[in-house]
């Protein structure tokens, strides 16, 4: 007969995860508790040492669907213990140290139940178990119990009372336990303010009544779990453009929902992992390759061949969506480039002249958390955008990182994101959006406060990018000057590529790997925009081995939304005006570029004139696209003439191993760094528009040429550097089509290539980079 203490730490609190303990433990016969303190679940058990050791075997193995254990600590119990059975304890306060598990998606047992006339949660649209619903949408405090979340409003009913206290039952201690008697509830409003009859709409409910609505081409506010969405039928043309003209959102994809995987499997390609992702607890956007192009409406979205597709993911969308045998518009609702609203009066002043209708409920949303994106490439999973199912799952550190004081690291600019890093693990926030909006950096900060009390997270030093304008950068220095902490200023590329490493488990003292750190740009060391770097790098230091030759961007940061800016600079760092006029004069692009005052241009950038240079390979990619005709003009998101260029790739001229034909980089040498030149290719490439080769054939050779002086480089460098990985990272290896290519090439030459798969590659990883970099730059003091 032994007595043991078991410490099991992970997500283990809000998931089921003593229920599992109490059955597992009486099949064992086994005596004793179980109890959550702030570290996670403690379980003091006596019984034969064959059991226990069963026991904990058994724990792996039917861990709950949303509970991860990070480890297991068996010991020796010695303090008083009188049991006669196996009992669920109180909770115990002490230092909080647990995780707050991400917001699930509707459980099957849960979506059976709200289909099943016999149920008392029959047509509930906020139906949750200790399997799914939602977590950090509605958290206020740590321990995560109902009067710690906006739960807090509702009463439970006996018959939630009930459940909730059975442990033999799934609703044992989910806090956010709801039904018709006692819960939240939703309604239906019209924008105008005028009365609504339902019943016009549907025998059933006001959530049923949405679904008409949406056939009848209307535009619905819909408040989620997250946040508010405006929703349309995707199958009506005019229902998509209303949309997009009442939003102001020209271009950009929206995402779309439908009701199960055979309507998915109607406009996209889905292979097995694409599949698993949709139907997880998770529930992102999955980026599909489009099956018909004729399906959907070109204008969901416009100049590309994937699209975002997401299942139903509350009881909510599975109601709304019940009687719907096609997809919907399910876009956030927001003001451009403000925050998705997620408060019912904010949204009814903002959004009522976008939307018609708004479905509203009154459980609060607390914390906004947006929907993620992510896409399978090369059979792995890459995120593009991580926050609701993901965050704020802790991301665990590779060895070296156990023994560091509380960080925190404040992110970019765009696409930002903040990160807490203690103790071997980094908590990564959801995805916070562009900062330079005032809306967008005031929930940045809100969302800061918040999880620095949840995590009751102290932090003893600041990380922040080196670039002097970043508002994140601007408060990280605030907050260090007002503690009185030290603050370190990361470099924005050595971020990227340490935030790589870090998630391929790289260990704290591992030999340098080679960083390709490709993107819109980030401030240099040297004062310069960097975005096309080759960095010898470890956790503590990098070396520049190679970059692109610096270009002035005209107008600076108009150059993002303007690219023509982008391939005028290019072609003038080729050749003269006159040389270009003199032989390419008949060809659109040097027309339309003749029409933007190029004497004027040319002057900007001989004084100097807001035209910084930049080594960008995102402003490269735009300079082609433009020069092919991919909004030449303007782009209405950044990244936008890249994205429509990847669309376009003609796939048969990637499979062709016919080198001669592809557009030739010049590698030059200058104070040990290799200067990738792009001025021959241009020629080529004009020479090619002249010649009407389609824009397709053109985009596919830049794509597999840039692969190959990027292979090109890597192997230059191998002759005087040892290194035998390089990692990927940056806005610009989203590009599935680049990211490939690159990758079989290093993989011929056997290097090891590491890309990203759970934080984005773009700047959303930037602050997990920005804090492993400080952390191993603190431990070598």
């Amino acid at each position: 007969m032994r007595i043991e203490e078991i410490r099991v730490c992970g997500t283990v609190q809000g998931v089921g995860f003593r229920p599992t303990v109490y059955r597992l433990a009486r099949n064992f016969g086994l005596k004793g508790d179980v109890f959550n303190d702030g570290e996670g679940v403690v379980i003091r058990i006596a019984g034969g040492e064959e059991e226990i050791t069963g026991f904990v075997n058994k724990l792996y193995q039917e861990c709950p669907p949303l509970a991860k254990i990070h480890q297991v600590i068996r010991g020796r119990y010695f303090g008083e213990f009188d049991f006669d059975n196996f009992v669920i304890s109180q909770s115990v306060n002490t230092v909080v140290r647990t995780e707050i598990s991400p917001d699930a998606a509707t459980c099957p047992q849960c979506q059976k139940e709200i289909f099943d006339p016999f149920s008392r949660y029959f047509r509930y649209p906020f139906t949750n178990c200790t399997h799914c619903g939602p977590r950090l949408s509605i958290i206020r405090a740590i321990p995560y119990d109902r009067n710690n979340t906006s739960m807090v409003d509702f009463s439970m009913c006996r018959e939630c009372e009930k459940e909730y206290q059975n442990v033999e039952n799934r609703r044992f201690h989910a806090q956010p336990i709801a039904c018709h008697v006692c819960g939240p509830t939703a309604w239906l409003e019209r924008a105008d303010g005028k009365a609504v009859i339902s019943d016009m709409f549907s025998m059933l409910d006001d959530v049923d009544a949405v679904c008409t609505l949406l056939q009848k081409g209307e535009i619905v506010a819909i408040k989620g779990l997250g946040g508010i969405h405006l929703a349309c039928d995707a199958t009506l043309e005019n229902a998509v453009i209303k949309l997009r003209n009442r939003k102001q959102r020209y271009h950009k994809p929206f995402a779309l929902m439908a009701r199960d995987i055979n309507i998915i499997s109607e406009y996209c390609h889905i292979n097995d992992l694409e599949k698993t992702l949709l139907t997880s607890p998770a529930a992102p956007i999955v980026l599909l390759n489009i099956k018909d192009h004729k399906k959907l409406p070109s204008s969901i979205a416009p100049g590309q061949n994937i699209l975002g597709f997401m299942l139903p993911y509350t009881p909510l969308h599975h109601l709304i969506l019940s009687r719907m045998n096609r997809p919907i518009v399910l876009t956030s609702g927001n003001i451009a480039d403000e925050p998705q609203c997620i408060d019912n009066e904010e949204a009814k002043n903002k959004l009522s002249k976008i939307a018609d209708y708004f479905l509203l409920h009154n459980r609060d949303i607390i914390n906004r958390v947006d929907d993620s994106v992510v896409r399978v490439i090369d059979n792995k999973i890459q995120t593009m955008r991580r926050a609701r199912g993901y965050a704020p799952a802790p991301i665990i550190l590779p060895p070296g990182f156990e023994k560091v004081p509380p960080i925190l690291a404040m992110g970019s600019e765009l696409k930002n994101t903040f990160c807490l890093l203690q103790e071997g693990k980094a908590i990564l926030s959801q995805h916070l959006g562009d900062l330079e909006n005032a809306a967008a950096f005031s929930a940045y900060q809100d969302t800061l406060n918040l999880y620095l009390n949840l995590f009751e997270h102290k932090p003893e030093i600041i990380a922040i990018d080196k670039h002097p304008e970043y508002l994140s950068a601007k408060l990280g220095k605030e907050l260090a000057t007002a503690n009185q902490i030290p603050l370190y200023q990361i470099q924005h590329h050595h971020a990227h590529i340490a935030a790589c490493m870090a998630e391929n488990q790289i260990s704290l003292d591992a030999k340098p790997v080679l960083g390709i750190a490709y993107d819109g740009l980030g401030y240099g060391e040297d004062g310069k925009l960097w975005g096309g770097e080759f960095l010898l790098a470890d956790y503590r230091n990098f070396q520049q081995l190679a970059t692109f030759k610096p270009i002035p961007i005209i107008g600076g940061k108009q150059a993002i939304y303007q690219p023509w800016r982008n391939t005028y600079s290019q072609l003038t760092n080729a050749f003269t005006w006159e040389e270009i006029k003199e032989k390419y004069s008949n060809l659109e692009i040097i027309s339309f570029l003749e029409n933007k005052n190029p004497k004027l241009l040319n002057q900007i950038m001989k004084k100097g004139i807001n035209s910084p240079l930049t080594s960008s390979v995102g402003r490269l990619f735009d300079a082609v696209a433009a020069a092919i005709g991919i909004c030449r003009e303007e782009c209405s998101y950044e990244g936008q003439a890249a994205i429509e260029m990847e669309a376009i790739v003609d796939i048969n001229i990637l499979n062709n191993d016919e080198e001669t034909l592809n557009y030739p980089f010049n590698l030059e040498k200058s104070d040990n760094i290799y200067y990738i030149s792009t001025s021959p290719i241009w020629l080529q490439i004009l020479n090619d528009i002249k010649q009407h080769i389609s824009s397709s054939e053109i985009a596919a050779k830049f794509h597999k040429s840039l692969a190959i002086a990027i292979a090109t480089t890597v192997k230059k460098i191998r002759q005087e550097h040892e290194f035998n990985q390089v990692a990927l990272t940056g806005g610009v290896f989203q590009n599935r089509i680049l990211l490939e290519q690159v990758k079989m090439r290093l993989e011929k030459l056997e290097i090891e290539v590491l890309t990203h798969s759970i934080v984005p590659a773009n700047d959303g990883g930037l602050s997990l980079g920005q804090s492993v970099i400080t952390a191993a730059k603190y431990l070598k003091k």
